[in-house]
C-alpha cells in the first residue's frame, strides 16, 4: 500500500528486517509499506537500469554507494517498462541531479511507481549486517504504516519467503513480440522472456539477429514455430527450482544451439540434472570478477543473482546430453559462473554481458553465440 507523498519527503521512515533489526531513517520515493527480500548492490553507477531490472522484482534493494540519484532519471535508460525492485534504500540521496539527459528526480520516479523507500540510514552497516546473516525478508513503513516495532516485525515476518517463490511469469512478456536485426539479418533467434532485460536482445540485434521474444511459458511448438537458428534463456527472479524444464529440454534434445545467462544458466543447469541453491547473500553489482577457464581471462562482469548452479568445479560431467564442464567462476568465491556442453552446441554464464550500465568485458559471449549458430549452418 502506498499514498501521494508529494512534498511529503521528510516524512519518518523505519526499515525493519526479519530478524528484529530496525534502521530509521526519512521517507524516499513514496510513503507506505513494501515488503521484499533485503540485498544489496555494490555498483556506482546504473541506478535506473538496476530499478527497472525484471529480475530485482519482489527485493529491496540497498545502494552500498552513498551518494544516489546525481544523475536523475532519462528516458534511454529503462531495461523494462517499469520499475520492478519492491523497495529502495540508500544512504545520501541527491538533492539536485545533474546530467544533461536527466528528465526529472529519482525521487520523483520512485513516488510517481508508487515505490516505497528509505533514505538517511547507515547502509554500510545495513550491508554487513546482510553480509554477516544472509539476505533476508524485510519491510519499509513511513506514514500511516508506522507502528510499533513488535507489530511491524510480525508483519514481516508474515510476508512469503524467496526461495521456492515462482516469480518470471509475473514480469515476462505475455504476448510474443520481434525485435528486428541492425542492418542485414543472419540469424533468427526464440528468446524465452523469463524476465528478459532490454538491452539483451539490442545486443543480438547489432550482430544481425532478429530476435523473436516469446513468454516464459511458451511451448516447444510455439519456439520451433519462429523456425530458430538458435534459442535463448534470459534472466528473471525467483527459484529456479520452481521452473518447468520442458522447453528447455526440447532445445537439447534437437541439438538447437543454446545461450542462456543468468536465470537462463541456473535453467540449464538444472536441464543437465545439476542442483541449485540458494547464496548466502548473493552477487549484486558491475564490479564482479570472473574467469573464463575457456580461455584463462578474467572480466569485471554485471551481476544480479541469489540462487547458484551446484556442479563439480574439477572435473568435465556426465549428463543426459554429453558432457559438460564449468566453463567460468567466480574469483571472489569459487561460484559456478558459466557451463558449457561439450558435444553439442549449448552453453550459459551467471551473469550480465549485455551489461546496461557497463561493464562491456564480456560482450564477446554474444559472439560466441553467433559462432555457434555459424557453425550449425555450415
Amino acid at each position: 500500500m502506498t499514498t501521494s507523498t508529494r512534498g511529503a519527503a521528510a516524512a519518518p521512515a523505519v526499515l525493519v528486517l526479519e530478524d528484529g533489526r530496525t534502521f530509521r531513517g526519512r521517507a524516499y520515493g513514496a510513503v507506505g509499506e513494501t515488503f521484499g527480500e533485503a540485498v544489496f548492490n555494490t555498483g556506482m553507477t546504473g541506478y535506473q537500469e538496476t530499478l527497472t531490472d525484471p529480475s530485482y522484482h519482489r527485493q529491496v534493494v540497498v545502494m552500498t554507494a552513498p551518494h544516489v540519484g546525481n544523475t536523475g532519471v532519462n528516458d534511454e535508460d529503462d531495461e523494462s517498462k517499469k520499475i520492478w525492485v519492491a523497495g529502495y534504500v540508500v544512504r545520501d540521496p541527491a538533492r539536485i541531479p545533474s546530467n544533461w539527459r536527466s528528465r526529472r528526480t529519482l525521487d520523483d520516479e520512485l513516488e510517481s511507481q508508487g515505490v516505497v523507500g528509505i533514505s538517511g540510514i547507515d547502509t554500510r552497516a545495513l550491508t554487513r549486517h546482510l553480509r554477516e546473516r544472509g539476505a533476508m525478508r524485510v519491510g519499509i513503513f513511513s506514514g500511516d504504516a508506522l507502528a510499533d516495532e513488535a507489530t511491524l516485525l510480525a508483519r514481516v515476518l508474515e510476508a512469503p519467503e524467496m526461495k521456492g517463490a515462482h516469480l518470471s511469469a509475473e514480469v515476462a512478456t505475455t504476448e510474443a513480440y520481434v525485435v528486428p536485426a541492425i542492418g542485414e539479418k543472419k540469424f533468427t533467434v526464440a528468446a524465452l522472456d523469463l524476465g528478459i532485460k532490454g538491452m539483451t536482445p539490442h545486443r543480438m540485434a547489432e550482430r544481425g539477429i532478429e530476435v523473436h521474444v516469446l513468454p516464459g511459458t511458451a511451448t516447444a511448438e510455439e519456439v520451433y514455430a519462429v523456425a530458430p537458428d538458435g534459442v535463448f534463456l534470459s534472466n528473471g527472479p525467483g527459484d529456479p527450482a520452481t521452473a518447468d524444464l520442458t522447453v528447455i529440454q526440447a532445445v537439447l534434445e534437437r541439438r538447437t544451439p543454446l545461450f542462456g545467462i543468468c536465470f537462463g544458466n541456473q535453467l540449464l543447469g538444472r536441464a543437465l540434472g545439476f542442483g541449485t541453491y540458494k547464496l548466502k547473500y548473493g552477487h549484486r553489482g558491475i564490479n564482479q570478477p570472473v574467469q573464463d577457464r575457456t580461455t584463462g581471462k578474467v572480466e569485471v562482469t554485471a551481476h544480479n543473482h541469489g540462487f547458484a548452479v551446484e556442479a563439480p568445479l574439477d572435473k568435465v560431467s556426465d549428463t543426459p546430453y554429453g558432457r559438460a564442464e564449468v566453463s567460468h567462476v567466480c574469483l571472489n568465491d569459487n561460484v559456478v559462473e558459466g557451463l558449457q556442453l561439450l558435444d553439442q552446441p549449448a552453453f550459459s554464464v551467471q551473469y550480465h554481458p549485455e551489461a546496461a550500465a557497463g561493464p562491456h568485458d564480456a560482450a564477446y559471449l554474444f559472439d560466441r553465440f553467433v559462432a555457434l549458430m555459424e557453425a550449425e549452418r555450415a
